[in-house]
Order: C-alpha cells, then sequence, then structure tokens
C-alpha cells in the first residue's frame, strides 16, 4: 500500500507543508513569512489533517527536510517530526533541501545547480541531473562562496534557488549565456517535492527513528563560531 505522508519543509524561510497518499498531493500550504515556523507549524500541520480529513494515527510516515538551511528552522521542523514520530510510532524519513529544490524541475536537460541564500556572501549549493525519475546529484553539497561554485561550472546549466536569485547578476556576469535561470515562483521550496523523493525512499525501503535523523548544517552555528568552548566551561 502506498504510504500516506505528513512533509514538513521548514529549512528557508518558505515554509511549506504537504500531506499526500502515495503520489497523489492531497494538501500543501507553502508561506513565506519572518515568523518563526514555532508560530504557524503546528496550526498548519492541524489545519491540513482536518482539511484532508486524516487523523494523525492515519500517518505512515513523517518526511521532514534535514537541510541545509536555516538552523532554526531546521531545528524546529525536525523536533516536530521527531516528537511526532515518536508520539504516533511511525518512521520519519529525511530529505534533503537541495535535492527538493532540483525535483521541482522536472525532466531538465541541463544540469540544475540549486542555489540557496546561506549569508556571510556564502551559499548552500549542489548540482543535478535528472535521471531515472529524478535529480541525481552530480557534486556534493557544500556551502561555499558563490565564485568559487561558478568557477568549476564550465557548461550550460539551469539556476534556482534563494541563492541564484540574491546572485543572480554575478552568475550572469560569469557565465553570460550559459546561464539560465528558473521562474522566481520556482526559487521557494515545496514539501509536495519533497514528499515525492520521501515516497522514492519509502518504496526503496529507506527508513529511519529519531535517533537515526541528524539535521544537515554544513556549517557550524553562531554560538559555536562564537562561543568554541562554551561547552567546556558550562
Amino acid at each position: 500500500m502506498p504510504p500516506v505522508l505528513l512533509t514538513i519543509q521548514t529549512a528557508t524561510p518558505a515554509g511549506s507543508v504537504a500531506v499526500t497518499d502515495g503520489s497523489a498531493l492531497l494538501a500543501e500550504i507553502n508561506l513565506q513569512c519572518r515568523r518563526t515556523p514555532t508560530d504557524w507549524l503546528m496550526p498548519m500541520i492541524d489545519m491540513l489533517l482536518t482539511t484532508t480529513e486524516r487523523d494523525k494515527k492515519q500517518l505512515d510516515g513523517i518526511a521532514v527536510v534535514r537541510g541545509p538551511g536555516s538552523f532554526t528552522g531546521l531545528r524546529v521542523g525536525l523536533a516536530t517530526a521527531k516528537g511526532l514520530s515518536l508520539a504516533l510510532d511511525c518512521p520519519l524519513l529525511g530529505i534533503s533541501s537541495l535535492q527538493s529544490l532540483a525535483m521541482q524541475l522536472p525532466f531538465a536537460e541541463r544540469p540544475v545547480c540549486v542555489m540557496l541564500d546561506a549569508r556571510k556572501q556564502e551559499v548552500y549549493s549542489a548540482v543535478y541531473r535528472w535521471h531515472g525519475g529524478g535529480p541525481r546529484p552530480v557534486t556534493e553539497e557544500r556551502v561555499a562562496r558563490p565564485e568559487k561554485i561558478l568557477a568549476e561550472i564550465d557548461e550550460e546549466t539551469l539556476f534556482v534557488g534563494s541563492g541564484a536569485s540574491v546572485y543572480r547578476s554575478l552568475i550572469v556576469r560569469q557565465m553570460a549565456d550559459r546561464a539560465h535561470f528558473a521562474p522566481a515562483f520556482i526559487d521557494l521550496p515545496r514539501a509536495a517535492a519533497a514528499a515525492s523523493l520521501a515516497q522514492q525512499d519509502w518504496a526503496a525501503g529507506v527508513r529511519c527513528t529519531a535517533d537515526q535523523l541528524m539535521p544537515v548544517y554544513l556549517r557550524p552555528s553562531e554560538a559555536e563560531l562564537n562561543f568554541p568552548t562554551a561547552g567546556l566551561q558550562g
């Protein structure tokens, strides 16, 4: 039986939650706001389940975007997903924020370079090619200055994500007509795309527990940078 999944995306300011039944999207809410997910995530989940006439106990699994992305957003999203998983005794699926954005560009003929704005003049990035029903990684996920990433791209490439929007002028300056850009609305990560990847993982038998699922940050937090010995000093 295809699983009924709740999928949570809080890795970026563009938050999103979806309920899917197999490949069918039953409902999805997307928003972009300055409020933290602690304000809207659980009410949004309750609204989706009520609208789709699903009880939490009917969920087969919880999928959650594990990063990279906003440290606060990831912590809230993963904590919520883990809490629901433990309460409902159902498995978890961790999905890459970068791969889920590439999933929103199905059957792209060119390589897809996903860039999420990481601030500090850096981006979270990876390159994908569409193959076998989904985007397959060509490079590892990393955080770097956009100039460094662009210097390693030598072919026509499709750019997507908030980082591609922020650094569009730089991308065009360095790559000229080899650079192509997804429409602006595609830059907003959707839970439905992450849910589609989660369905593929489910079919492949990929699951994890709350203890096993960890966020992907790619770089240390501000607290770790500013107070590297805080833990030792209590």
